[in-house]
This record gives C-alpha cells, structure tokens and sequence, in this order.
C-alpha cells in the first residue's frame, strides 16, 4: 500500500482550528501540531470542504509544552488507561473492522511535512523519519492503536530549536480523557477536574517523580501503573494500584530497584511471548501463559536505554531479573548508540510490540538554532524475545518500511582481500535500506597469536587493523572519502581461546563540518554455535543510520552530517581493513522513497 500523506496545515487554517477549539474551551493545547489526512478522504466527507480540514479528519501529533514536562507525560500515558477501561473499548475487536484494513499504510510517520520552506541545511532533513517541520522534539509518548488509527504524542518546544526552561519545582501526574470515544481521530481533550492524580511520595524528591507507564490490569481486578524516581543513588520504580483511575494507592514494595543507578525515566514493562514471536497485551496476560516480562529505564545520569528480561511476580507484584549481572542499568541495552527515552505499545490490529526511540542531535546547538529544528524519532521497530538464548530480546523495522523499497542492486559472493575496498556501482543516495551477509570467517584453521589486542570500538575505529576486521560497509561516503561512515565487524582472539565478534559504528569521519560528536558506538554481541554468517541491516536516510545487526540481536543509532556525501554524491562501499580475506555472501540495496 502507498504511504500516506502527510501534511502541515497553512498559518489560516491552524487560526481557525485553534480559534475554534479555544472557544469551546475544552482543548489542551493546540500549538503547533501536525495531522494525518487518511487514505480515502471519501471516509470523511468533511474533507472536501477546507473549512474543516483543519479541525481535522486526521491524526493529531500534538505538541506538548516543555514547560510542564512532568504534566505533559501523564498527560499522553493516561490516555491508554482511560482507552483500556471496561465499558470504553470499541464494542467490536479493532482487527475486526474496516479500519484495520488501513492500519499497515498508516504507520510510517514521515519527516518532511508539507508546509513552508526549510531555513538551511536541507540535505541533513530525514525523508521517513518522524520529526517535526520545525523546533526541538524529544521523549516519544503514549503511542497507541484506536479504532484503525496508530496516534502518536511527543514532547516539543514550540518557540525554539532548543530544550528550553522547565518549571520543575514539583513533578505530579495528571490525566486528561478524549472527549468523544466515538471519534477514531480523538481530536479534543479534557482535563479531569480532580487534577492533580499523583504527587511525590515522602522520600521521593520533587523532582524525581516522573514517566509512568502504561496500565495493566491484574487478577484483583486493579489496574496498575510504574513510575520512575530514585532514593538517593537507588533507582527504582513506583508502582501505584486504582480501580477508577480517580483513587490511587501506592503499593509498599517497589516494583524493582537497582543501587547506584540513579533517576530512572521513561520506565516501560511488558510481557514476551516464550513459545511465539506476536506481542502480548500485558492486560491479558494469564497466570499459566508462558511469558517472561522486560523491565526498561532511560538512566538519566548516561542518557542510555537499559532492560532486563526477568519474571513479575502476580503475589509479591515485583519483579525479578533472571540474571542479576544484566540488570536494569548494567546490562542490556536497546540501541547502543544515539537512543533514549524509549517507548512500547501493543498494537492489537497486528499482535506485535513496537519500540519507539528518540534520537538526539550530534551537532551543535548553534547549528540546531541555525538550521531552526533538532531531533528525530527513530523508525517503529518490533520487538520480540530471543528464542534461541531466551535471554535477549531482537529488534527489527516494522514491515511498513518495506513499502518504501524502490530501486535495487544485488550483489553476490564477492571475496575482500585483506586491505580491499569495492564501490558498489548504482547505489548511490543518501535513502537506503542495506542488507548485506558476511561468511563468518574459518577461525580454526589461522595461526593467531594470543596476545591480540581487544576491540574497543571508540580506539581507532574503523582504522584500525587486525586479523579479521574491521569489514563492512561505508555509507554516506564522498568520492575522495574524505566524508565516510563505517559500520564494521571486528573478531578479535581472547586469552581463553575464544573469539569475540564486536560491531561498531564510526561516524569520526563523517563530516568536515565542525562541532560534530565524532563518538564510535558499538558492542560486542554472541554469535550462536548454528550461526555461520554475520549480517546487517542499515536504514540511510541523511543525517541518521540506523544498524540492526545479526538479525536483531543489538541495534546501533548514528547521526552524521556529511558536506559533501550528500543525494547522489553519497556512495556505498565494501571494505576490509583485516589482513585476512573476508567472503562477502550476499549484498542488498534498495533505494528508499520518502513518507
């Protein structure tokens, strides 16, 4: 199915929209938002008429105001406990309806909405990631499916391309309820009156009080929510317990906490499937289902995503990490590069769990303040547990993104020499999804000393030389590739006799422009004895790569700025800076179209 469009409506029609609104005195905030125009504007005949274009057939990314961060959270997250309320779901299941059939084109969430002109640096603008015309854009929050729509809230500075001031004096929680649950497009809001539902608890600072989850319903016929706060160095996450959404009690136990973490945000918690890959809606979750739960915390002292698979315990309602090594803050992450305050949501039209990032910026706020935006969203990914360890969850781009495919070049079992580097001819863009297929190299039959030197990614990066690596790619490359990123396997020999695989992204040679972060992001990852191959997938698109490596197992975001690599001066390359020659099995690359 075709992507749908997006649009930015024009200065009159946001006046008339806002003035509206206002009048009837039952909107939250109306400042710069962005609409959906469905598929089949025959679904809505209002459309035809641009006098209520604007008011909107459409989905509403609303803009929430940074200056009452703590508010706005709530604010977004509560609208899937009141949709998850007995009495306030649609009477028929939302796969069972016509809406549904539309669901899969209306995922993708483009960058580059329609409206006025761009003030500079066009060439770093995403063309299918979600990010906003103009101003700073950070935490995703409460994204959901409701009666064939996918609704997606983030947080936004409306006045500058910059964080801004927060009145955080005191950090409470809020809810505000659609006013209509007959319309799929929840166009107004309101505010309950009992407002505020939630403040910090004796112990807990004012300040360290924030992000709760989505709700989930237990046995007891309560439904539950986690937020995240810290004692002191301790992170650890709240749970409080309600039966209308009004009355809230606090449970004694905390849902988990780990010292020396410190304030954990953007908490999530949810179940994975042990037997099947469909995501699960943590409300239906039976006691005797065959389930793990993940637990996540955007760690505010690193500004990284953690989790830990584990079990909740129905009784003691707290959670358990299977292995107390990789727990929240000390093991796993989502994405091991420029990624934060991550969120999930079930979507029940197509049973999968989706994971929504934030990336950051890496240049300077002055050319933030410049170019009048900062920030993107990365692309939807599903996620799933790691069957074969049980230990890891895989990540991978939603299908949608596959409907953008266009052009492709295919390339097979071409053999690197060590020192090799090979254009890949008619792959040349700075829009591409690459797929490419490494045969793990015969270890077994090299004479290696053992004394080889550990991969640490950010210590050379992909200039570094050993026996088998760095290999992989060059994106975003220029012609005399001055302008490089490089996203490479490197196997190194342990003292133990073992070899480890790392996987890095090196974007210290991706622009000539200054004031870049020119950080090397990696990981090491396991490679599964039936495993002879090593893969990646890279999702291009201008200033952001995204790396998905042996099909899910770690994932690494970048952001570059390359000056001279850019549309078609952006050129794909295959490299091996090993000393041994590396099998390159299969290589794909598509072209990719914009949202």
């Amino acid at each position: 199915m075709a992507p749908v469009i997006i649009s930015f409506v024009s200065d009159m029609e946001r006046q008339n929209c806002r003035v509206a609104e206002n009048e009837a005195g039952k909107v939250l905030e109306d400042e710069g938002y962005y609409v959906q125009i469905p598929d089949k504007k025959a679904d809505y005949a209002e459309f035809e008429n641009p006098e209520f274009r604007s008011l909107g057939n459409c989905i509403r990314f609303r803009s929430i105001f940074l200056t009452a961060i703590c508010i706005a959270l709530i604010m977004c997250l509560s609208l899937l406990i009141c949709l998850s309320q007995p009495g306030l779901a649609p009477s028929k299941s939302v796969k069972d309806t016509a809406w549904s059939k539309q669901s899969a084109s209306k995922f993708l969430m483009p960058s580059i909405i329609k409206g006025e002109s761009l003030p500079s640096f066009a060439d770093e603008r995403t063309s299918f990631h979600f990010q906003p015309e103009r101003n700073w854009m950070n935490d995703p929050n409460g994204p959901m499916f409701y009666k064939g729509y996918y609704h997606y809230f983030y947080q936004y500075n409306p006045d500058a391309a910059v964080w801004g001031s927060s009145n955080e004096s005191l950090q409470s929680q809020n809810k505000a309820v659609p006013e209509d649950l007959s319309d799929p497009l929840l166009r107004k809001w309101v505010k309950v009156s009992q407002n505020p539902m939630l403040v910090p608890p004796p112990g807990i600072g004012h300040t360290d009080f924030r992000d709760p989850t989505t709700a989930w319903l237990e046995s007891d016929g309560l439904w539950r929510i986690a937020i995240g706060a810290k004692e002191g160095t301790t992170g650890l996450a709240l749970v409080y317990k309600t039966s209308d959404f009004l009355n809230w009690t606090l449970q004694r136990s905390f849902l988990h906490q780990i010292a020396g973490t410190g304030m954990w945000e953007c908490v999530d918690f949810y179940p994975v499937s042990l037997t099947g890959t469909n995501g699960l809606d943590t409300s239906k979750v039976q006691g005797n289902q065959l389930v793990k739960h993940v637990l996540k915390a955007s760690l505010g002292s690193n500004k990284h995503d953690y989790y830990t698979i584990g079990t909740y315990s129905t009784d003691l309602k707290t959670f358990v990490a299977d292995d107390p090594t990789r727990d929240v803050g000390l093991g796993l992450r989502y994405d091991y590069g420029k990624f934060y305050a991550s969120k999930t949501f079930y979507d029940p039209a197509q049973e999968r769990r989706i994971l929504w990032g934030w990336a950051n910026e890496s240049d300077s706020q002055l050319d933030d303040i410049k170019k009048g935006w900062a920030s993107v969203q990365t692309i939807p990914r599903t996620l799933v547990l790691d069957h074969d360890t049980g230990s890891n969850l895989l990540q991978w781009p939603i299908s949608e993104l596959d409907s953008l495919r266009g052009d492709k070049v295919v390339k097979q079992d071409i053999l690197l020499d060590g020192g090799a580097m090979l254009k890949v001819d008619g792959a040349s863009g700075a829009q591409l999804d690459i797929e490419v297929t490494f045969k793990y190299p015969d270890v077994q039959t090299l004479d290696v000393p053992l004394e080889q030197k550990e991969c640490v990614c950010s210590q050379g990066g992909a200039a570094q030389r050993g026996v088998f690596g760095p290999f992989g790619l060059l994106v975003l490359a220029a012609d005399d590739l001055v302008e490089q990123t490089a996203v490479y396997f490197y196997l190194t020999l342990r003292p133990n006799g073992k070899w480890m695989t790392t996987v890095c992204s090196d974007q210290s040679r991706s622009s000539l422009a200054k004031g870049i972060d020119r950080t090397v992001y990696g990981t090491s990852i396991n490679i599964a004895p039936k495993e002879n191959f090593l893969s990646l997938r890279l999702i291009v698109d201008h200033s952001i790569v995204e790396t998905f490596v042996q099909q899910g197992i770690a994932c690494i975001t970048s952001r570059v700025y390359p000056t001279l690599a850019v549309e078609r001066d952006a050129h794909v390359l295959l490299f091996n800076n090993g000393s041994e020659s590396i099998a390159m099995h299969t290589l794909e690359i598509w072209q990719m179209s914009n949202a």
